[in-house]
């Protein structure tokens, strides 16, 4: 089980990914620009910064090791603009991605 916020409100998001899939909560896009204009939403453009919320297993290879994911629940990463699939539950945003679609973890 993972557990996903949104503003003050918490759900409990019951997603169990698959193989080397990863299941993400993108950050929310800016709604001023530095010069403080409010940007309509069909002009915010996608965040790639993104909190892991869950893992699956990790990757099967040919042999049927598995070999673990590199990230986990709480991580925070980069992803493409415009990869992975999109879904919601209960009015929350998550992408659902592979593992090697991930393009960084974000150290603090």
């Amino acid at each position: 089980m993972a557990t996903a916020t949104k503003s003050e409100s918490t759900t409990n998001l019951k997603l169990k990914p698959l193989a080397d899939r990863v299941v993400c909560q993108r950050d929310e896009a800016d709604e001023k620009t530095s010069g403080g204009i409010v940007l309509p939403d069909s002009a915010k453009e996608k965040v790639n910064r993104a909190r892991v919320i869950a893992v699956g297993p990790g990757r099967r290879d040919d042999n049927g090791t598995v070999h673990p994911l590199s990230v986990s629940p709480g991580d925070y990463v980069l992803l493409n603009k415009y990869g992975g699939d999109e879904f919601d539950v209960d009015d929350i945003k998550y992408t659902i991605v592979k593992e090697s679609d991930i393009l960084a973890v974000i150290e603090n």
